[in-house]
C-alpha cells in the first residue's frame, strides 16, 4: 500500500511516518511545505503546498497513492477567527485541491476534522449528531466535510480533539508540556474547569488513521481519547504524575479569558463505532502521560 501524508512536519504527520516505519507493506510519501523536519522513518519526501493546486496535482499524480491522509490544516482557533481568508484557503480550498487530484488517481482520502463542529451543548457526541459550529475554524472544517461528502470520491472523515504528544525537536507544545514547564518554574497558572474534552494522544490518532487506511473504511469516524476531562483535570493529573506542586494550579472560568473565537463548552466523543468496526482502543489519559514521560527521557 502506498500512503501519501500531507502536513507531514506536524505532530500527527510525524507520528504517522513513525508508525509506518515498522510496516514493510506500506510505502510512505511524506509531504509538507519546506524541508522535512522528521529524522525518523524510511519515506520519500516531497515539498507540497496543499493550497497550490498545480503542486497537489503534480505530486499526487506522480505517486498515485492508494491512500492520502490529509493532516495539513490551520488549527489555531483564534488565528482562524482573526484571519478567516487564510483559514478558508488552508482548511477548505486545499481540500478541494486534494479532492480533484484524488479523483484522477482514484485515491482514498482520509481527512482530519474536529469536535469544534459541534456547539458543545449536548456532548459527548456520536458521528451522527448534528453539527453547529461556533467559530470560523469550526465553519471551515465543517465545510471541508461537506466538500468530501459531495465529491463522490472514496473518503473517510476523522474527527478528533485536543491532540497531545511530542516531536523530537520539541517544536510543538500542548497543555501537558505547558503545565509541566510552568509548575517546574514555580509559576501560578489559571486553568479552565468549565470545558470538557476527551484529549487524544497523537499516537492513538495515528493508529486510528492507519486502521481506517488499512480497511479503506469510508464514512465519519470519531477518534479520540476515552477520558472526559476538563483542562483543569488534565493539569492536576499532570502535576500528580510528574510530582509537581498542584497548589500552583488555580481553577478558572472560561469567561475570564478574552479569546476571539468561541469554544464549545462540552464536546468529547463516544467511540463505540470505532471500537466496534475498527478495533480502535485508545490509552487512558494517565497511560498517555506515562508514554510522554518515557519519550521526554529521550529528547
Amino acid at each position: 500500500m502506498k500512503v501519501l501524508i500531507t502536513g507531514a512536519n506536524g505532530l500527527l504527520g510525524q507520528k504517522l511516518v513513525q508508525l509506518y516505519e515498522s510496516d514493510e507493506s506500506v510505502d510512505v510519501i511524506a509531504t509538507a511545505r519546506g524541508a522535512s523536519r522528521n529524522p525518523f522513518g524510511t519515506y520519500t519526501y516531497e515539498q507540497m503546498d496543499v493550497t497550490v493546486r498545480s503542486e497537489v496535482d503534480k505530486i499526487i499524480s506522480k505517486h498515485s497513492p492508494d491512500v492520502v491522509i490529509n493532516t495539513a490544516a490551520m488549527t489555531h482557533v483564534d488565528e482562524c477567527e482573526l484571519n478567516p481568508e487564510k483559514c478558508w484557503k488552508l482548511n477548505v480550498d486545499a481540500v478541494s485541491n486534494l479532492i480533484d487530484a484524488c479523483h484522477k488517481t482514484n485515491s482514498f482520502i482520509i481527512h482530519l476534522s474536529t469536535d469544534f463542529i459541534f456547539d458543545g451543548e449536548s456532548g459527548p457526541y456520536v458521528e451522527e449528531d448534528l453539527p453547529n459550529p461556533l467559530s470560523k475554524y469550526a465553519e471551515s472544517k465543517l465545510e471541508s466535510e461537506k466538500l468530501l461528502e459531495a465529491s463522490g470520491i472514496k473518503h473517510a472523515i476523522v474527527r478528533t480533539m485536543l491532540v497531545y504528544g511530542i516531536v523530537h525537536d520539541m517544536s510543538r507544545s500542548n497543555i501537558i508540556l505547558w503545565v509541566k514547564k510552568s509548575l517546574e518554574e514555580k509559576q501560578l497558572i489559571k486553568v479552565v474547569n468549565d470545558q470538557w474534552r476527551t484529549p487524544t494522544l497523537a499516537e492513538d490518532l495515528a493508529k486510528g488513521c492507519a486502521l481506517i487506511a488499512q480497511k479503506q473504511a469510508e464514512g465519519v469516524w470519531h477518534i479520540s481519547g476515552k477520558d472526559l476531562l476538563t483542562p483543569y483535570d488534565m493539569a492536576i493529573a499532570t502535576a500528580e504524575f510528574f510530582d509537581l506542586d498542584k497548589a500552583l494550579i488555580e481553577k478558572a472560568d472560561g469567561s475570564i479569558f478574552t479569546q476571539p473565537a468561541k469554544r464549545p463548552p462540552k464536546t468529547g466523543f463516544i467511540l463505540d463505532k470505532a471500537r466496534r468496526e475498527l478495533g480502535y482502543e485508545p490509552v487512558s489519559f494517565k497511560e498517555g502521560l506515562a508514554i510522554l514521560k518515557s519519550q521526554l527521557a529521550h529528547v
